[in-house]
């Protein structure tokens, strides 16, 4: 068992041995935005006033705006200076760089491109008919130059808020209390904004929008308790000033109006299937309606927002992963030397052999990814053995552990992998999966993972149980070579 220890290690882990830490990297995080154009135009302007900006995917679909990478000391440093000098928000701050998150530097503008501009903008003015460049900016008289320069500069009015209706959450006396709070709700919500109100105090909120889109998001953010459960709506006149880093004057907020009709909700089970790949369900697939399943489906419309009504966001969600399911190109698979079958990404794995009770695949192409199950006669002592076996090979690092009655779960990660295992006691045996991933593909790995949790099954009985002399397969004899459905796998019927 210690030279199959050596030999998993090996192949599966590579670079492990050598992976050194490094110091902490930490970005400044400036705002974020939600669409290529939106992201790209935004981190154009900031790229006007520094050279380090940098853009990193943030969940749900947001993308990150911020100043980076650095020393966490130089960080905290140079975001004090910045916002003592007014040149970022007010809300910025500094972020760890963690192992996952991918950086991509924007690019300084092209001077090329902008000299090209000038020219045909230059091209376009009129000349007269000494060849003069003609405009319509008088010269100045050396009156108007006078008043001119004995003229105090005159600070503009702010800007009120854009018409329409916003959603009022909470407000604060303090200012700084208030950027504290927008800040957290900037985690779940980071299009919200801050305003200042007619009274002075300061709202955080999210506008403008039409009346009726408004008040349907603002029931469904209620609904996933995103929100406090007395924020209401409000006028742009009752909302007052927009202050802070202008994102309440900003264009407004990406969110759908609901359907003129409610859809009707899609079977539960097959909801309950699409909330557990999404990662917001980890409840039983029973088809049932309950308070687990509601604050599912409540949180995957606040965190997506496809639409504030429960049936038609359902129902895309089973799209979504539909289309996850085609283009990961999962397949069953029917391994018979444990008699156990699964929903698999075939095009990431290879067979490589069955060793004791264990039957195992490792990475196709160099995917990084692998996949062990195991079997065997037992009850809940051999599967917790079968867990130390899992823990002691490094294939869940340091795991966290949920142990019950009859089935074991352990998820655990290190700098290069992410491990993940289920165990449970079914009809007298130990049996179960453990899953290796790539580190920095998170969302796969969740999903993956939930689509092997949910196919597993038993589909023959298993080939690797001890058996009588007289009816051994003999030295020259094959056990059953895995079996892959190459069909597409469809979701399980009604």
């Amino acid at each position: 068992m210690r030279r199959f220890h050596w030999m998993l290690m090996a192949a599966w882990l590579p670079g492990a041995a050598l992976a050194q830490a490094q110091d902490a990297q930490v970005v400044i995080r400036i705002e974020a935005k939600r669409g290529e154009a939106a992201t790209a135009q935004a981190a154009e302007g900031w790229r006007n006033q520094f050279e380090d900006v940098v853009t990193f995917p943030l969940a749900r679909g947001w993308t990150g705006i911020g100043l980076g990478p650095m020393p966490a000391d130089q960080a905290a440093a140079r975001l004090e200076q910045l916002k003592a000098e007014g040149k970022v928000p007010a809300d910025s701050f500094v972020a760890p760089q963690e192992a996952d998150m991918v950086l991509t530097t924007v690019a300084a503008p092209d001077p090329a491109a902008a000299t090209a501009a000038a020219a045909t903008d230059a091209a376009e003015i009129p000349a007269d008919a000494a060849g003069q460049a003609v405009t319509d900016t008088p010269e100045p008289s050396a009156e108007s130059a006078t008043d001119t320069d004995q003229t105090p500069a005159v600070t503009p009015p702010p800007a009120a808020a854009v018409p329409g209706s916003y959603m009022r959450f909470e407000s604060f006396q303090d200012r700084a209390a208030a950027d504290a709070a927008l800040e957290t709700l900037r985690q779940n919500i980071p299009d919200a904004g801050m305003w200042e109100l007619p009274s002075g105090r300061f709202a955080i909120g999210l506008g403008p929008l039409a009346e009726d889109v408004a008040a349907a998001w603002l029931v469904a953010f209620k609904a996933a308790e995103l929100v406090p459960g007395d924020a209401f709506l409000a006028s742009d006149a009752e909302i007052g000033i927009p202050v802070g880093d202008g994102a309440a004057a900003a264009a407004a907020p990406d969110l759908p109006a609901p359907p003129a009709e409610p859809a009707e909700l899609p079977p539960l089970d097959q909801v309950q299937r699409a909330l557990r790949w999404a990662g917001y369900y980890d409840g039983t697939i029973d088809g049932k309606s309950g308070p687990q399943t509601r604050a599912a489906i409540n949180a995957e419309i606040a965190a997506e927002r496809l639409s504030p009504d429960a049936g038609t966001a359902m129902a895309r969600l089973i799209e979504r992963r539909a289309a996850w399911r085609d283009e990961m190109g999962l397949s069953q698979l029917d391994d018979a030397y444990t008699g156990l079958s699964a929903v698999v990404p075939m095009d990431r794995l290879a067979f490589d052999r069955n060793e004791r009770v264990l039957s195992i695949y490792g990475p196709r192409d160099g995917s990084g990814a692998a996949l062990i199950l195991f079997s065997q006669p037992g009850g809940q002592q051999e599967l917790i053995d079968l867990s130390g076996l899992v823990i002691a090979l490094g294939w869940v690092p340091q795991p966290r552990r949920e142990v019950q009655p009859g089935a074991i779960t352990l998820h655990g990660r290190n700098a290069t992998h992410i491990g993940h295992a289920e165990g449970r006691v079914r009809d007298g045996r130990a049996e179960g999966f453990v899953l290796i991933w790539p580190i920095g593909d998170e969302a796969n790995q969740g999903r993956v993972a939930a689509e092997l949790s949910d196919s597993f099954t038993r589909f023959a009985p298993a080939e690797n149980d001890p058996r009588p002399a007289s009816t051994s397969t003999g030295a020259g004899s094959a056990i059953g070579a895995p079996q892959v459905v190459t069909d597409p796998v469809q979701p399980p019927a009604d």
